[in-house]
């Protein structure tokens, strides 16, 4: 008698948020009692939805494990106001380590906090008229969106979209609020005993979501490494839709080939009207289809890999009642930030401040916490965080340049050349010593590598040749190597996997070139390369075109095929 194979369990993440729907677990009973030093490890998945990460310094294990948290505010499209920027640069000198570092989904990020701070942490955020819910955890994430003010007319509409998508999203627990802002812990009844969230169900998703907004011709929010993507259609000044994209995520594993990252898939058009309802179509479908078995597989990508575009094109329209229209004309042909003073489309001015890493700190002579402080209190400037972990000091008036570049001045921060090209296309992940998932440097090594790049350009003469290089501390993916020119991807303590291919647009995925690189001998690995590209290119070709055209002819990139940038007419 042959046996039917055994269902496949779901993982133990789905029995937690089953059995606790409010994902209140014993935090509050447990952030109350002195006497422990860490939350319980069902209680850290609950933490997650609250944009709370239980860590540790891995610099001091050998003396026993010393906690501390890391909290991710919820800032969609990377905008805050002076006052919440005022009220978090306050706040990490009070409760975190003094840093505030700047994520690669436009948010703001608290390191270095321990558990009997982190109360008064989480409830002055929320004082600040900001939030942490839904920054982690198995909901969707900060959503994205272009934040440069010279890039397109359409910026401000753009930011409006992605905060009212970001609200439409938001998961309707009262756990968050009675814990971390009234100090209580939650009081059920029994008309609770039956709660489902009104979107993501009893169970929310089968693992993070991530969405993003951007404006042709510039890709700075990578919006094919996105859940979903919404791609603004600009005719004659005006917006006259989305084109919908669905399906990418970079997360991978080493050593397992049934994961993999993956460009977005493009779907259709769909009108300005349409969005929200399409944004929560598109995180239903997830909801329903994702896999609760594997955490590994339970991605929407893989949903569309396997499914197809046409089911998930044929799906969405029969969750939003109408066609979507084909795919509108565009074309993305760059990423990255504009630096120093640039001029808004309104007459008024902002200026791009390079932010190494995304850390905003002191150090030395170079004072840019301290400065970016004064100039917000002194000059009022809104602020947008960029995909590139950067930062913008938005709707300056003229009259008030020339101060903010003084003051900036006085901490050592400079307004013009900020830094070589290459450094300011880089990204990196914090990893060790905080990141748990960490198996190699990211943060801490960057920017040693980086001077040894800067001089290894320098004798192929290409010290004046933008390459995007980002490095991570592991197969995850969060600086977004896997559509970087060069990326380094933490294998094991000192050792990187090369990845070569990427484009300028963020349109194409790069290739494993070499595994298991050490840092002492990245140099000497990427030296025949850039000298052969300096000797070979053709015209203006970028190193990542190269790479593809020359050293990864027929590569498959990283197990997704490379994305066209342009849509059917």
């Amino acid at each position: 008698m042959i046996q039917a194979d055994p269902v496949p369990k779901p993982t133990r993440n789905e029995g937690l948020k089953a059995n606790d729907p409010f994902l209140a677990g014993a935090i509050y009973q447990s952030l109350a009692d002195p006497a422990k030093d860490r939350f319980s490890e069902d209680d850290c998945e609950f933490l997650k939805f609250h944009g709370i990460y239980q860590q540790d310094d891995r610099d001091k294990r050998k003396t026993g494990k010393q906690y501390i948290y890391m909290v991710r505010g919820r800032l969609p499209g990377g905008a805050l106001s002076p006052s919440v920027y005022l009220a978090f640069d306050r706040i990490c000198a009070l409760y975190g380590n003094n840093t505030l570092r700047i994520t690669t989904r436009q948010g703001f990020q608290f390191h270095g906090v321990t558990k009997g701070n982190l109360g008064a942490l989480m409830k002055a955020i929320n004082e600040a008229m900001a939030t942490t819910l839904a920054a982690c955890g198995d909901v969707n994430r900060n959503v994205m969106a272009a934040p440069t003010p010279a890039t397109s007319p359409v910026v401000d509409e753009i930011q409006r979209y992605a905060k009212a998508v970001s609200d439409a999203l938001l998961p309707k627990t009262r756990a968050y609020h009675q814990i971390w802002v009234e100090g209580a812990e939650l009081k059920l009844t029994e008309e609770d005993a039956d709660y489902v969230d009104p979107l993501y169900g009893k169970t929310y998703l089968p693992r993070k979501f991530k969405v993003a907004f951007a404006i042709p011709p510039l890709n700075d929010v990578d919006v094919f490494t996105n859940d979903c993507g919404f791609v603004a259609i600009v005719e004659q000044g005006c917006l006259a839709g989305f084109n919908l994209l669905a399906g990418g995520g970079m997360g991978m594993s080493h050593g397992n080939a049934h994961t993999f990252p993956r460009l977005a898939d493009v779907i259709g058009f769909i009108p300005t009207g349409r969005v929200l309802d399409t944004a929560k179509a598109v995180v239903g479908i997830h909801r329903d289809f994702g896999d609760r078995t594997n955490r590994k597989h339970a991605r929407l990508k893989y949903v569309l890999q396997e499914r197809g575009v046409s089911w998930f094109r044929q799906e969405l329209e029969n969750r939003l009642g109408f066609k979507l229209e084909p795919a509108r004309p565009y074309e993305f042909t760059r990423q990255g930030d504009l630096y120093g003073w640039q001029r808004q489309f309104d007459g008024k001015c902002f200026l791009g401040v390079f932010v190494e890493n995304g850390r905003i700190k002191d150090a030395g002579q170079y004072r840019l916490k301290s400065g970016l402080r004064r100039v917000v209190e002194q000059f009022q400037p809104d602020l947008r965080l960029t995909p590139s972990q950067n930062i913008l000091l938005v709707n300056v008036k003229p009259d008030d340049r020339d101060g903010i570049t003084r003051t900036l001045a006085e901490h050592g921060v400079p307004v013009e050349n900020q830094a070589s090209v290459v450094r300011r296309a880089s990204i990196a992940c914090p990893a060790t010593p905080t990141c748990g998932l960490a198996l190699a440097e990211s943060e801490r090594a960057m920017p040693d590598v980086l001077t040894r790049l800067e001089s290894l350009l320098a004798e192929s003469g290409l010290q004046d040749e933008e390459i995007v290089i980002r490095m991570t501390g592991c197969p995850n993916g969060c600086a977004r190597p896997y559509t970087a020119e060069v990326a380094f991807v933490g294998k094991a303590p000192d050792k990187y996997n090369l990845y070569l291919g990427g484009n300028h647009s963020g349109t194409k995925l790069s290739a494993l070139y070499k595994e298991s690189i050490k840092t002492e001998d990245i140099v000497n690995e990427l030296r025949p390369l850039f000298s052969r590209f300096a000797r070979e290119r053709n015209g203006a070709e970028r190193f990542g075109e190269f790479c593809q055209r020359v050293l990864l002819p027929g590569a498959a990139a990283s197990g997704a095929a490379p994305k066209s940038v342009v849509a059917p007419a």
